[in-house]
């Protein structure tokens, strides 16, 4: 039904005097078929009212790119060297950045863990340089920059055409440094651009987020740290103290991820005042 042409044609009219709609999504019907047609979830209508209600919108008119995930760097066809991120936090960043107004694009690596808005245009990639690619192809055009993403350090030199067999029982791969996204984005940042990293840390956290902070020619810099507990890859709250250029730092509670997205983009929005 929701495709015949009639429906359609209301609809469009609808949309024609200004009305919004929530679109209506696929899956099983009351009619027992599969197709277009199902009530949108409650949870996605509430989420696409706030969107729409709000008009607290500070980011609009910006553009925000933001990279999340972990990447997979393959050793042969079935088996790559990757890490624990599951996404949550830049996928939350993504989301309320989308209710603050910013047009986002999101580029991520292997995850669920993706923009609830489809007004975001999110970019899968696998591997480090897919996503050196994707942020290289949006970087000039963006005026905030969100690196969250975990990206691998190192790749095979090597990767096997055929599945790699258990032979010996030791097994050695050569690896070969990534291209530092941040660090060549850095080098290509133009005046009034702003750029945001992320420093998850074992040891020695404040030393290494400020040398990275620097050496990358970042604005800010997100950092939390393995040893909080609540912290890191895959829970869903975080812990974060966020460092800028002048060398002063602001620490924060442990929080939801939806909350601390929403302190690091009140961050970035008192860069633009």
């Amino acid at each position: 039904m929701y495709q015949h042409p009639s429906v359609l044609a209301s609809i469009d009219k609808l949309k024609s005097y200004g009305n919004h709609f929530i679109d209506a999504t696929y899956g099983e019907l009351a009619s027992g078929l599969v197709g277009k047609g199902r009530m949108a979830e409650p949870q996605d209508i509430v989420k696409e009212l706030a969107l729409f209600l709000n008009n607290n919108k500070p980011l609009l008119n910006k553009k925000i790119l933001i990279t999340s995930g972990p990447t997979r760097e393959p050793l042969d066809p079935v088996r790559f060297i990757s890490n624990h991120s599951s996404g949550k936090m830049g996928q939350s960043i993504a989301d309320e950045a989308t209710l603050l107004g910013a047009e986002v694009t999101f580029v991520t690596g292997p995850t669920t863990n993706l923009p609830t808005y489809k007004n975001a245009k999110t970019i899968q990639i696998n591997s480090a340089d897919e996503m050196f690619d994707a942020v290289s192809e949006h970087f000039d055009s963006s005026d905030i920059i969100i690196f969250a993403a975990a990206v691998a350090d190192y790749t095979p030199i090597d990767v096997s055409s055929i599945k790699i067999k258990k032979k010996e029982d030791t097994f050695s791969i050569a690896l070969t440094k990534t291209k530092d996204i941040a660090y060549e984005m850095g080098l290509r940042k133009a005046e009034g651009q702003i750029m945001v990293g992320f420093a998850l840390e074992t040891n020695d956290e404040f030393d290494n987020a400020k040398r990275k902070l620097k050496s990358k020619n970042l604005d800010l810099i997100v950092l939390n740290s393995l040893n909080d507990k609540g912290s890191g890859f895959g829970h869903d709250t975080n812990k974060i103290t966020i460092l800028d250029k002048k060398d002063t730092f602001q620490l924060y509670e442990l929080k939801s991820k939806q909350m601390v997205a929403r302190d690091i983009l009140d961050a970035i929005i008192a860069t633009l005042v």
